[in-house]
């Protein structure tokens, strides 16, 4: 798509090396394995905390792909804009309908080699019900979902195994969640999966 952190030439090896020494020292381990697709939606579940992104962004070094990822238009304001688009990042209007879903299809069908993460609470406030767009996205182009993961309590992350949409959204979000049914967030009290 275009020039990102885990492309850029010297970049990319100085920031592997400094990811492995930071989760190493930090006490992280890496679990599970990407989907072998060159393109996929990327789950991150739960999400309750600004440490999710670091963290996230460390072990995308260590499984060795490039990560897009979604976030709010207002984190891409001013000087922090470039780093971010740097950094995979998307912004995204969520007050605004402008058939994201769609554009993230054709973004799909556009390149040959893809990685977009969405976190499907849509926050890091507790929900009771998941987003739905990833699961669209997903079926709409015709790639499979990765169940990303960062268990705090375990000081584990990486992803659990890979589920490929049927079209029968309701069932198919359902047995995702139950994937996590053991996850821990860093803010427990936030997570809401059963």
């Amino acid at each position: 798509m275009r020039r990102t952190v885990y492309n850029t030439p010297v970049i990319k090896q100085i920031l592997t090396a400094v990811s492995w020494l930071g989760l190493k020292l930090a006490g992280w381990k890496l679990e599970g394995q990407p989907p072998l697709e060159k393109k996929y939606v990327l789950i991150a579940v739960p999400h309750t905390t600004n440490w999710d992104f670091p963290i996230t962004l460390a072990m995308a070094f260590l499984f060795k792909f490039d990560i897009f990822w979604m976030g709010k238009d207002s984190l891409f304001k001013g000087a922090s804009g470039p780093v971010m688009r740097w950094l995979g990042g998307i912004p995204v209007n969520r007050s605004a309908s402008s058939n994201l879903v769609q554009q993230t299809i054709d973004a799909f069908n556009a390149n040959d080699k893809l990685v977009i993460t969405i976190p499907p609470e849509g926050t890091r406030s507790r929900v009771e019900k998941w987003k739905t767009g990833f699961y669209y996205i997903a079926y709409g182009a015709k790639v499979p979902i990765a169940l990303g993961f960062l268990d705090y309590q375990r000081k584990v992350g990486g992803f659990l195994p890979t589920f490929y949409p049927t079209g029968n959204a309701d069932k198919d979000i359902a047995e995702i969640r139950k994937f996590y049914a053991d996850i821990s967030g860093l803010r427990a009290d936030q997570c809401h999966i059963d």
